[in-house]
């Protein structure tokens, strides 16, 4: 007799699968999962599966199952169109509501469960993500950082809160998360996105940088800092960050402080390399191009030397920047076994390690029973071919299904009750 597992409305058994559970090692093939009451119930061989109705029941032979997907850096108001700067200043605030609630069900689909929102203008995605907690429009999990903490004219100050000194950082540290901002994202030197500012300039100094961390930490929440400029990576490391945005110009002693420090890297090699495959022209500002054409090298040398140090790597993207679409975590992932990573070091920075980063690694991330139902099944073995993670044919977030891709097989559409969020128990397992 197969093993006993609660099921309640909604649950379904995933059978036949090649598990890649997130944890960092190769998939496993010949399991099973039980997706029960918003989490996973029981994970073990297939041939030992508790008993489901035929309706019920995922056939997944030949495919992949992994956690659900993190992308670690986007911004879902913007549009990846060729000027950030113009569109997110020009949007207003009900068409930026807009543009992040199509985004975030663009993301989903892609077998994205979650995102790390890393600065938008007015406080607009921490309202959606609320909306998609709350079940009124699709998305994935959102943690957004709010406002950015910027020195006054610096990086970002579109989607910025300009302050300076200790003082004016501390009280701005404390207004964003009295908005209600996951977590706090500051800017510690300049960037290609914002004119007038070298990307390798000191912004916010240490001083400024530590009481940013001290009240975000205060407050339970961590520090995240885009970092171009070595001096300034160094500056944010010191302070206390949790972890640092693009790295681009990382040497050896910054390296050595980020791995003795357990921060992390989130290198997002995309949003350079997408600028300056797209080239000039199509309305790119010409010194967007400009800059980033000259970080470009760098960022792929930072990168295999962060490989090489044992720095711990959490995988994002920088989605919504000039021609860096939200549903390109795959392209990324790609660039990163490129310059260094295997499959399986790759899935888990996008998955187990990325939900640490992101603070959520007690709910998702990796596939073990009591987590949250946070999956996604793929044609083929993506920990041999790490394009195989876009050819998506299920997506689960919170137990429910929320897309299928056409030809997900016989028994994909399992419990229609799984997708509107009730409905008919399917039975006790036997």
């Amino acid at each position: 007799m197969s093993e006993r597992v609660p099921a309640g409305p909604a649950a379904f058994l995933i059978r036949d699968v090649n598990l890649i559970d997130g944890h960092g090692g190769p998939g496993r093939p010949g399991l099973a999962v039980v997706v029960d009451r918003r989490r996973i119930a029981w994970v073990g061989p297939a041939e030992s599966a508790p008993s489901f109705p035929a309706h019920a029941i995922v056939h997944g032979a030949g495919r992949s199952l992994l956690p659900g997907l993190i992308n670690s850096h986007v911004h879902l108001s913007a549009d990846a169109g060729p000027d950030f700067t113009r569109q997110i200043v020009s949007d207003s605030l009900p068409l930026a509501a807009l543009k992040s609630a199509t985004t975030a069900a663009l993301t989903l689909r892609t077998g994205v469960t979650s995102v790390r929102d890393c600065g938008a203008a007015d406080g607009v995605v921490i309202e959606v993500a609320k909306g998609i907690d709350d079940g009124l429009i699709p998305g994935p999990r959102v943690r957004a950082a709010g406002r950015v903490i910027t020195m006054t004219g610096g990086h970002g100050h579109f989607i910025g809160r300009e302050a300076d000194g200790v003082d004016g950082v501390r009280a701005a540290t404390r207004a964003e998360l009295k908005a209600g901002a996951h977590f706090i994202k500051a800017m510690a030197t300049g960037g290609v996105l914002t004119s007038g500012v070298d990307p390798g300039n000191t912004a916010l100094v240490q001083e400024e940088l530590a009481v940013a961390a001290q009240e975000a930490h205060n407050a339970g929440r961590k520090i995240t800092v885009h970092a171009i400029g070595n001096q300034g990576i160094k500056n944010a490391l010191r302070a206390g960050v949790d972890s640092i945005e693009h790295g681009i110009r990382l040497d050896d002693e910054a390296l050595e402080l980020a791995v003795a420090r357990g921060a992390y890297l989130v290198p997002t090699l995309l949003a350079v390399s997408s600028i300056v495959t797209a080239g000039t022209g199509a309305g790119m500002p010409p010194w967007v191009h400009e800059k980033a054409a000259r970080e470009a090298e760098r960022h792929r040398e930072s990168f295999v030397a962060a490989v090489r140090s044992g720095l711990k790597i959490a995988a994002g993207t920088d989605a919504g920047t000039p021609y860096n679409p939200h549903t390109d975590l795959v392209r990324e992932l790609e660039l990163m076994v490129r310059y260094g990573l295997t499959p399986p070091e790759v899935i888990r920075a996008a998955t187990r390690d990325a939900a640490e980063n992101m603070d959520v690694l007690h709910d998702t991330g990796t596939v073990d029973v009591g987590k949250l139902a946070d999956l996604v099944l793929v044609e083929g073995d993506p920990a041999a071919d790490i394009g195989a993670l876009a050819r998506i044919r299920l997506v689960v977030k919170d137990g429910r299904i929320v897309h299928e891709s056409a030809g997900a097989g016989e028994g994909a559409r399992a419990g229609e009750s799984a997708r509107a969020g009730g409905g008919a128990h399917v039975g006790e397992a036997s």
